[in-house]
């Protein structure tokens, strides 16, 4: 009897087939490399940003709305891709098309490689603050080690991600520390904000949703080598709503307490905080808090973008890390991260929709669509799409009271049902003259 030998080796990243169950990881791997992803600096400056502009309780109420809402959406990608082992191009694959998935799978690949730039400029900057050290050869140096990191794979990023969350929450405790001699912690419930009715509760939910938008929609990245779906979900959940609360309310809770100098433009970033003492050991420890924090979203994004562009253009997935991560680390550099958020936001935006076509495709519809044959595009999926980030830009421009982000969900979702079900009878018409 031959024995099946895996297409990829076990270094493999599995660009271009779903993981065998053979080479699965262990929950505590995978979610590990989710657990470190949300609870990071960046993600807590949404949550201080939002309490700031709707004080306390509506911040913390948008917080919490966003995230149920997050762990719903991101949980339903990843149990799919646990059962399967189909990474997130060969989800979209089967949603959009065999060619019609390039569209879906460029437009992620290449926002989460922004982020990479974004949060690599963020590292030098925020290193030049504390420090006075020169930010575009720290950006440069930082970026290197990063593409090194992402280089080495999944496992690497599960490491990271293992080491990252617990100095995050050591951070917040210092910084706690640090605050409480000069600001009083027990009036954050009384806080009231700073934005005067400037931003809406939905406005405040879309804000919190956009920031892990494009990699929870591409989790099958991740979560395809959980051992199972139930494994899958259980690791999603010590990302949403688990670390992500903690990112989003520590922000919160330094806004609140007023230890957050122009909370309406910084947000909960709290990392002056702790170069505010001059100690040694601890500039040494805001060192590797930050290049460790923000090198784990980077190096999650990186690899997001790396697989999804490596499935596209039929190469291997370092090879992307190198010619994608150099092109991002120049972005970096050159200081154009600096323009481009409010733009990586918006995009967000149009997101989410996409991932509810294919929660609406792969689970609602999924008895429905088994042995479905593949085509080149399939449009219902892509209208669908459409319609749905249509409604989401309708409501930011127009509707600012509404979540974007919700609202392209739901229309998303609803959308492709019935285009669906208007395309059913022709289909069975086609497939009744065929016999």
């Amino acid at each position: 009897m031959t024995k099946t030998v895996p297409a990829e080796t076990s270094t493999g990243e599995f660009e271009h087939e779903p993981v065998p169950l053979s080479h699965r990881k262990s929950l505590f791997t995978v979610s590990a490399v989710w657990f470190g992803f949300p609870m990071i600096l960046t993600n807590a400056v949404p949550g201080g940003l939002v309490v700031a502009m709707l004080g306390f309780w509506p911040g913390v109420g948008a917080i919490l709305t966003a995230n149920a809402i997050m762990f719903v959406y991101v949980s339903l990608l990843s149990w799919r891709a646990g059962r399967t082992g189909k990474s997130f191009s060969l989800q979209a694959t089967e949603t959009f098309g065999t060619a019609g998935y390039a569209i879906a799978s460029g437009f992620l690949s290449t926002v989460v490689v922004g982020w990479f730039a974004f949060n690599t400029g963020a590292t030098g900057d925020s290193l030049s603050t504390a420090f006075g050290w020169n930010e575009t050869l720290v950006a440069a140096l930082a970026g290197l080690v990063f593409i090194a990191v992402t280089y080495l794979g999944i496992r690497a990023l599960s490491v990271l991600g293992a080491i990252a969350a617990p100095l995050f929450i050591a951070a917040v405790l210092i910084a706690i520390g640090i605050a409480a001699q000069n600001h009083d912690f027990s009036a954050v419930f009384g806080y009231t904000g700073v934005g005067g009715g400037a931003m809406s509760f939905g406005v405040a939910v879309t804000a919190i949703m956009a920031t892990f938008a494009d990699s929870g929609t591409m989790t099958a990245d991740f979560t395809r080598w959980a051992r199972n779906g139930k494994q899958a979900v259980i690791a999603t959940v010590t990302a949403f709503p688990f670390a992500s609360l903690v990112a989003q309310l520590s922000g919160a809770l330094f806004v609140a307490a007023g230890a957050i100098a122009s909370p309406a433009v910084n947000g909960g970033n709290f990392a002056p905080i702790l170069t505010g003492t001059r100690n040694p050991l601890l500039d040494v420890f805001l060192l590797l808090f930050v290049v460790i924090n923000l090198g784990s979203v980077c190096t999650h994004c990186l690899y997001n973008g790396a697989l999804g562009w490596s499935h596209l253009t039929r190469s291997k997935m370092r090879v992307l890390t190198l010619i994608l991560g150099v092109i991002g680390t120049l972005v970096a550099v050159l200081g154009a991260w600096h323009y481009f958020v409010n733009w990586l936001a918006l995009l967000g935006v149009l997101v989410p929709p996409l991932g509810a076509v294919l929660i609406a495709d792969q689970i609602i519809l999924a008895k429905r669509n088994a042995g479905r044959p593949p085509q080149r595009f399939r449009l219902t999926a892509l209208v669908a799409w459409a319609i749905g980030a249509g409604a989401a830009l309708l409501s930011h421009f127009f509707a600012p009271v509404l979540s974007d982000a919700v609202v392209g969900l739901v229309v998303g979702c609803i959308a492709y049902l019935a285009l669906e079900r208007l395309a059913r009878p022709q289909t069975a018409l086609m497939k009744e003259t065929i016999r």
